[in-house]
């Protein structure tokens, strides 16, 4: 048999990992917990893909501004739309998922639920990531693959928790991660119900009704898992008070930030990062002991 995380380094961030898996899946150990308890929760955007430079999710908010503009001459005069069909660079760059989810609302109501879903596939299949021009969905971390896949042979229920779109992650978390949609939480806006051609159907509005970023995260987790997570993995400031969130949980706990220092084979930022901007979050990691992850120092490759 192959040994576990063949992608990470020997080091403190992989021995940590495998330490903690064995402890809450040893029968009769004191830090043994039943497999319905052991809940782990997951960042999306610059935990398990890349976010630079520029969410996913935010490049798909601009093509749909610009492709849908022709349409809708009244956005050539309001912000962000007017920055976005005109290439303001400035304007992309400090595009937040917040922004992101707030276009795709405005620009996709009307349509199903369905039809979204279509939209989104399709632009995945055909659209390539600026710097490594290869799909979006083949910029996911390697080294956080097998850290799936051994978690779930152990056991764990897995769940991503990302400030992107719910309805966007659907679209590819099975078949990219192997986490089924319903264990998707994520930022979502509103619908209301139709009936269409004799079918009801979901109909997307152009407002939210929860952003799943910052302290939205443990209340979110709270709503739709209703647990509280034994291991949770984040990259940013957004995902502190998951991580928090997790610590407080009496029996053992892991709590890890991946630290984007890997500008050869990726990104390296940080403090000053516009997306996945890693500062408080860092600093509480060194006083509580979390589990900081170096892409560089403990992932001997980053992609597959």
């Amino acid at each position: 048999m192959s040994a576990p995380l063949p992608s990470w380094n020997d080091g403190a961030a992989r021995q940590a990992l495998l330490d903690f898996v064995d402890a809450v899946t040893t029968e009769g150990a004191p830090t043994y917990v039943p497999p319905e308890d052991r809940v782990a929760v997951f960042d999306n955007d610059g935990t398990l893909w890349s976010e630079q430079p520029m969410y996913v999710q935010a490049l798909f908010a601009v093509d749909r501004v610009r492709a849908l503009a022709p349409s809708h001459p009244e956005w050539r005069g309001r912000q962000p739309f007017k920055a976005l069909i005109e290439g303001d660079e400035e304007a992309l760059r400090t595009l937040t998922e917040h922004d992101a989810a707030a276009l795709l609302a405005a620009t996709h109501a009307g349509m199903t639920t369905g039809e979204f879903s279509h939209t989104v596939k399709e632009w995945l299949a055909k659209a390539r990531h600026p710097r490594f021009q290869r799909p979006f969905t083949h910029c996911v971390y390697q080294p956080m693959l097998e850290l799936l896949d051994h978690l779930r042979t152990r056991g764990f229920d897995l769940h991503i928790v990302s400030g992107g779109g719910i309805d966007f992650l659907r679209t590819f978390c099975e078949e990219t991660y192997g986490i089924p949609s319903s264990h998707v939480i994520g930022s979502s806006g509103k619908t209301r119900m139709e009936w269409r051609e004799g079918q009801p159907v979901l109909v997307k509005l152009p407002s939210l009704t929860s952003l799943d970023d910052g302290e939205g995260k443990p209340i979110n987790i709270h709503l739709h898992i209703g647990k509280r997570p034994v291991l949770a993995f984040g990259n940013s400031d957004g995902d502190l008070q998951m991580l928090q969130y997790t610590g407080v949980r009496d029996g053992p706990r892991l709590r890890l930030l991946l630290h984007h220092d890997d500008d050869a084979r990726e990104y390296a930022y940080d403090r000053e990062a516009k997306a996945g901007r890693l500062d408080h979050a860092l600093e509480v990691a060194g006083q509580e002991g979390w589990t900081v992850v170096s892409m560089r120092s403990d992932w001997s490759r980053v992609f597959s």
